[in-house]
């Protein structure tokens, strides 16, 4: 009865009473505002080496990699008015001969991160990005033009973030969720880390996040990535005609299915855990629900993994879904960037993990209460933000404003797939 009522609860939007679904008339003035805000922040030729106007992550002049992965799934339904392709072909124009692809890149094409840093890297969604836009367009010839740098970016993953237990290492920037602890506690260097490249040339103070905290580290969420990558490049590779690539890929995806489910999963807690030495780390975060998207949850583990997801004394607050769990030291009501935060690529990521597990009620409901918050913040600040309060509909703190950029998530593709699916907005004369 209990677990019923909190799936209740969720459904409900788990307190977000006071957000009132907008008319139709103002969910369409929100899609438009949020293409208008993302055509604006359209690179235009001449603005970097990349040579084409691309769509871009709306605050900075570089370029990064899992921002532009997550664009393409609201610009995947305007490929004429935002040129996402292009934005994904700029990573594939400085991809290096032996595949790796760095995180950032300034607009002279140059990596920000040195190559052996651990969080040079970003989670690999590329082939993921791909998809959504061929699901639009059906359009075979890009996916045979892309596929072999995938492959390449895939492989130096493999040899670079796979270790010996057959799961990946990571770190909070790499993971690209910035300040979430991946340590374990009371962690002290022991020296076995990557050495790290002097750090003057970097942007971020990554010194309060443990640097050599690396390859002691096991990462759910970058593990079930990888394997979410191999599961969605071997649909490419036999789309381009190479069969033979598919059967090793999907191989992959079940071997790491099978390491997660046999060294993460705690079973007293019914949660998957990090690990560090080989020890759980049982501290939540969001990214352990990348295990449903990569389609590697045993069905007799989705009930208790989405009880965590449905607590609203833990991640389904008023706004769901927040990245750090309120029942966990840390977490900050006011968001604190991802100690709490709610964000549009995590939020989109768990709302695709419980379609593909058929809890298309609860996957609504997520869509409905977070695009009402949206469709609040809007109407009293009338802009977009990088991510909103858990505990409130407000903007997160911090978050940067007009950001159209991942949030046009939430206008765009929510309103599109669950909120009014049978409806178009008229985009008027201006288009």
């Amino acid at each position: 009865m209990k677990n019923k009522r909190r799936l209740l609860l969720a459904l409900a939007g788990a307190g977000l009473s006071g957000c009132a679904f907008p008319p139709a008339r103002a969910g369409d003035a929100m899609y438009r505002a949020a293409l208008d805000s993302a055509r604006r922040h359209i690179r235009q030729e001449g603005d970097s080496v990349f040579g084409k106007p691309f769509l871009d992550a709306a605050f900075s002049k570089n370029i990064f990699l899992w921002d532009t992965c997550f664009l393409a799934c609201y610009a995947k339904y305007h490929p004429d008015l935002l040129p996402i392709a292009n934005a994904l072909d700029n990573f594939y124009t400085v991809q290096e001969a032996d595949g790796y692809i760095c995180r950032e890149y300034d607009s002279r094409g140059k990596p920000v991160w040195p190559k052996a840093h651990p969080v040079s890297v970003n989670p690999p969604l590329l082939a993921f990005a791909e998809l959504e836009l061929f699901d639009q367009s059906r359009d075979l010839d890009r996916l045979r033009r892309v596929y072999p740098a995938l492959k390449r970016n895939f492989d130096y993953l493999r040899g670079y973030l796979v270790r010996e237990d057959g799961l990946c290492f990571n770190d909070a920037l790499g993971s690209g969720m910035d300040n979430i602890p991946r340590h374990p506690d009371g962690w002290r260097d022991d020296g076995q880390g990557i050495a790290l490249t002097p750090r003057d040339s970097l942007p971020f103070d990554y010194n309060g996040l443990h640097p050599a905290w690396n390859v002691q580290g096991r990462a759910v969420d970058t593990s079930a990535q990888m394997a979410l990558c191999a599961e969605n490049l071997a649909r490419i590779a036999r789309l381009a005609g190479r069969p033979d690539d598919a059967v090793d890929l999907l191989r992959f995806h079940a071997a790491m299915g099978q390491a997660l489910n046999r060294l993460c999963w705690h079973e007293e807690d019914g949660f998957y855990y990090d690990l560090g030495y080989g020890q759980p780390i049982r501290r939540k975060h969001i990214g352990m629900f990348w295990m449903l998207l990569a389609g590697l949850v045993p069905q007799e583990r989705v009930a208790p993994l989405l009880r965590h997801l449905t607590d609203p004394a833990s991640f389904w607050r008023k706004v769901p879904v927040a990245t750090f769990p309120a029942n966990q030291a840390g977490f900050t009501p006011e968001g604190g960037y991802w100690l709490g935060g709610v964000w549009a690529p995590t939020n989109y990521m768990v709302i695709r993990g419980l379609r593909r597990y058929g809890q298309q009620a609860l996957a609504a409901g997520l869509a409905r209460s977070y695009y009402d918050c949206v469709a609040e913040v809007y109407r009293r600040t009338g802009t977009f933000w990088e991510n909103y309060a858990p505990d409130a509909a407000a903007p997160g703190m911090p978050a940067k404003p007009d950001f159209c950029g991942w949030s046009a998530i939430a206008p765009i593709t929510l309103m599109r797939e669950f909120i009014a699916p049978d409806r178009r907005v008229s985009l008027d004369a201006t288009y």
